[in-house]
């Protein structure tokens, strides 16, 4: 392990441990999506992973194009004017991680840069199902494999 590993991001400290979620069921996800006009909504940008212990769990990007993950409740959408608004809602099947709603986290991994801190993190259910939580671009970017439904 390095020392960066040790410090977390440069910018946002380590955050939280992940592997406090090991053995927990998910009981709920919301997520904050960008919403401009009559445009599709964009993101998610924010992920509160919801579990049997009633601990909420947020995973976002930096502005360093970190990967924070922090014991945090969701916080009420706002208004950005012209700029649109954020609006913070129960995930209804838009990430990957609607279908592991009820299941069991058996593990998690964490993936390092020397200089960036955190940039990616998968969860692994009960199903064989993995979720990949990561930063592209400062984007917050979701897939999963293993997906053997919900």
């Amino acid at each position: 392990m390095n020392a960066r590993k040790r410090d977390g991001c440069p910018l946002h400290g380590p955050g939280v441990r992940p592997e406090h979620l090991v053995g927990r069921r998910l009981e709920r996800v919301l997520a904050s999506w960008h919403r401009h006009g009559s445009d599709a909504p964009y993101g998610p940008l924010d992920i509160w992973l919801v579990d049997s212990e009633g601990d909420s769990t947020l995973v976002t990007t930096g502005s360093d194009w970190c990967l924070i993950v922090e014991s945090s409740a969701p916080f009420e959408g706002y208004d950005m004017r012209e700029c649109g608004r954020v609006e913070v809602v129960p995930d209804r099947n838009e990430t990957p991680f609607a279908a592991r709603v009820g299941e069991t986290v058996l593990a998690v991994r964490e993936e390092w840069e020397q200089d960036d801190g955190r940039t990616a993190l998968e969860i692994v259910f009960d199903s064989g199902a993995v979720v990949r939580c990561g930063s592209r671009a400062g984007d917050l970017v979701l897939s999963a494999r293993g997906d053997h439904g919900g």
